[in-house]
């Protein structure tokens, strides 16, 4: 294990579990400490991406609206059909009669206004706030029939041209109506789950393209910080909870919202004071909702952190199957994965608990204002009174019809409310994953293009690092003055020990990491300078853990030369020494799917594959870190003469302790504890360098 990898091996046994150090690498403490302001921010963003899509939202919303318009008014039919059905006369019989009676009511209220105001003008002994008291409720009293006759005025011709006379056949007609806007209705439920489907689709594809990119920008140190879980996690459980949370915020919040609305308008029309004085509740429900939506947003988010860490341990099980059963370790993997299991169904049950909690919440306060508006309604009606406890609550007494349909618009309000308890807990959950995802969104690569590139010299003469200096952690130096100058065209090998930050200073060339200090130049150019594509299509990579796609062999090599004819693939190939066992001993030749990780390949076929991706890519720096270690003498042997031929008139630079792939080297770079320990020509370190010396005695001659 080399240093950075010893590094993220004691901070998390230091910590006990990666969920820790990955909290605190995410969210650190200012993040754990965020308000409500910036926790909305980030799921705000979220909504910000259904912008680039305004006609599918608009769409959406606007077939929300008309679901809403015939949801209340399909309820709002219960009135006409009282009066006809109940009282057995048509609605012209109806309108007339209503007609009558507002005339003659409003002729008795202007009569005892009139009266009122000369009666009272020369009483002794009358209060006169008591008297001003009277004359302002006869006076709303004769208003509200006013405007009722206005009203009824306005009706009473459209009733007479457009419906039947007849009562049954009236009923008729407002059922046939009914059926009509129910199927209206529901044409408009159909568009508005498409669009919003679509809408939601669209955004996710979005984020996750967003999120993908992302990660390919990261630096290397990201990866070595998380797990692979985590980040598979961010893909899988962390979108899905966000695509729920924005479905159920512009779907179920916005179109039951709506119809809630549309019947307390309606009830408002019948008795807006009435209506005031029957939500009285609704504050209480919505602080108790509030809260626990607060809690049911944390327990989403601990719930997401510990799933975090059940992909990773599953994923490290998965990958690491072959240590696990050669060291006879399932009963463990067993536990640990029992253990992490067990703490996310804990977590989860307690999402469960909060999300439960909510619907008869909802429902008991809904109840609540359901049996307020019965027992003051009741009152009004059968008192044909206009107050209740000296509080006014309609302006004209209620008839049982208009109470009636004042109780079916409530209901109708209460349907929605119910409904939306289960909106709260999916959108929570989908800002505790905006939560998770922004962050990682908004974490800006340390390596990344200058503002004004520099061309990299075409010949160039030499790499040159001048006294770098790299430290993952400040108080555990890597490299330490590294002072080198490598010619163009030059093999270079580089041994040590294990962890001298070798594998280190090789990874400064294609910059997966920058020095702390000093710099790394080609000819007089600093790398930082060079566009990162222009630089890392100067060299090539070969690793000791070469890493094959679950793609075909032809493929793999044309990966990271996509431009390339087949002729060049199996030109690399036989300079690689590959084509024959592609061709004999691969079923289907250069079209045989690998396998995961090339998993169906033996370690030397794959590092022949790698190293013919590399000589297709022909670069001008060649990097081979350990690419002989583990594979066969027959391979080694293979790859060897391959390089032979392939390093000539270009630079390579190659760790390595065999002493096959040393007699290539022009030079040899010891290092030791991050630092040059000497350099020179095998005949030159044998004579003067007691560690090089050490190294060749002890491992350069271990049999193969």
């Amino acid at each position: 294990m080399g240093q950075r990898g010893r590094e993220v091996a004691l901070r998390t046994d230091a910590r006990g579990r990666y969920s820790v150090a990955l909290a605190a690498t995410e969210y650190g403490k200012d993040a754990r400490n965020r308000g409500q302001e910036a926790t909305m921010k980030n799921f705000g963003r979220a909504l910000r991406f259904a912008l680039n899509y305004r006609l599918t939202l608009v769409g959406a919303l606007l077939s929300a609206v008309a679901v809403a318009v015939f949801w209340g008014g399909n309820i709002g039919a219960l009135y006409p059909i009282v009066e006809v059905a109940f009282r057995g006369r048509s609605l012209q019989e109806w309108v007339d009669q209503e007609i009558g009676q507002a005339e003659n009511q409003a002729a008795e209220l202007e009569t005892a206004l009139a009266a009122r105001q000369q009666t009272g003008t020369g009483a002794s002994g009358e209060d006169p706030a008591v008297r001003q008291r009277e004359l302002e409720a006869l006076r709303v009293r004769w208003q509200a029939e006013q405007r009722a006759l206005a009203t009824l005025r306005w009706l009473q011709p459209k009733i007479h041209r457009f419906v039947p006379s007849d009562p049954f056949q009236t009923i008729v007609a407002i059922v046939a109506v009914l059926m009509l806007a129910t199927a209206a209705k529901n044409c408009f439920i159909f568009s508005h789950h498409m669009l919003l489907q679509r809408l939601i689709q669209l955004v996710t594809f979005d984020l996750r393209k967003g999120l993908h990119h992302h990660m390919l920008r990261m630096d290397l140190t990201d990866f070595e910080d998380q797990q692979v879980g985590s980040l598979m996690s961010r893909f899988n459980l962390d979108l899905n909870h966000l695509a729920r949370g924005l479905n159920a915020l512009l779907g179920k919040a916005v179109l039951q919202p709506l119809k809630g609305i549309a019947c307390l308008v309606g009830a408002a029309i019948i008795s807006w004071r009435l209506l005031l004085f029957s939500l009285l509740l609704t504050p209480i429900a919505g602080l108790l909702i509030r809260s626990l939506a607060g809690s049911i947003k944390r327990a989403n988010r601990r719930a997401m952190e510990e799933n975090s860490q059940l992909m990773g341990v599953l994923s490290e099980a998965c990958q690491g199957i072959q240590t696990v059963k050669a060291f006879t370790m399932e009963g463990y993997e067993r536990h640990r994965f029992h253990r992490v299991s067990k703490e996310y169904l804990r977590k989860s049950m307690r999402i469960a608990l909060y999300s439960t909690l909510i619907k008869p919440t909802t429902e008991i306060l809904g109840l609540a204002v359901i049996f307020i508006a019965l027992i003051a309604g009741a009152h009004l009606v059968l008192n044909q009174q206009t107050h209740l406890w000296g509080l006014r609550l309609c302006d004209r007494p209620l008839s049982v019809p208009a109470l009636m349909s004042f109780y079916a618009m409530l209901l109708g309000a209460s349907d929605p409310a119910r409904r939306l308890s289960d909106v709260f807990s999916e959108i929570q959950a989908g800002v505790a994953a905006a939560d998770r995802l922004f962050p990682l969104l908004d974490r800006r690569p340390e390596i990344t293009d200058p503002r004004k590139p520099r061309l990299i010299p075409q010949p160039f003469l030499a790499l040159h690092f001048d006294h770098v200096d790299f430290h993952y952690r400040e108080d555990q130096p890597v490299l330490q003055d590294i002072d080198l100058s490598i010619r163009a065209g030059e093999t270079l090998c580089i041994v040590g020990p294990n962890g001298c930050g070798k594998s280190t200073l090789i990874s400064l060339l294609p910059r997966f990491h920058d020095p702390v200090s000093g710099s790394v130049r080609i000819d007089d150019v600093d790398l930082r300078q060079v566009r990162l594509r222009e630089l890392r299509r100067l060299v090539a990579v070969v690793t000791q853990q070469t890493l094959l796609f679950d793609d075909t062999v032809y493929n793999n090599i044309r990966y990271g030369s996509l431009q390339a004819t087949a002729e060049q693939v199996y030109e690399a190939a036989r300079r690689a020494h590959a084509d024959r066992f592609i061709q004999d001993q691969l079923d289907d030749g250069y079209q045989t799917v690998v396998g995961c990780g090339g998993g169906r390949l033996s370690g030397g076929q794959r590092q022949r594959i790698a190293l013919a991706r590399a000589i297709l890519r022909d670069p001008r720096v060649l990097i081979l870190d350990e690419a002989t270690s583990q594979i066969d003498l027959e391979s080694e042997q293979l790859i060897h003469r391959a390089l032979q031929d392939f390093v000539r008139d270009r630079t390579a630079i190659m760790i390595t302790h065999r002493l096959s792939t040393l007699e290539l080297a022009d030079r040899i770079l010891v290092l030791d504890a991050g630092r040059i320990v000497d350099l020179g020509t095998h005949a030159e370190l044998i004579r003067r360098c007691k560690l090089y010396r050490r190294l060749h005695d002890i491992q350069l001659r271990i049999p193969a």
